[in-house]
């Protein structure tokens, strides 16, 4: 059973992640030919002041 986890900054829409959910589980299945069914997909929302980016937080990068 595939587990694929996915760490990004919040603020994206429902449809957004459905449509991630959607196209990570299509990968597995295609590249590794794990049955649909058993493909796992976790996307874990950090705030923009708790995600870094070169050394500074996303929401001072005004991500």
């Amino acid at each position: 059973m595939p587990i694929i986890q996915v760490s990004m900054i919040e603020g994206r829409g429902e449809e957004k992640k459905a449509a991630l959910v959607k196209a990570l589980t299509e990968a597995a299945v295609d590249s590794i030919g794990a049955p649909r069914e058993s493909v796992r997909v976790i996307l874990n929302e950090v705030p923009n002041t708790n995600f870094g980016i070169g050394g500074k937080t996303a929401k001072e990068l005004g991500r």
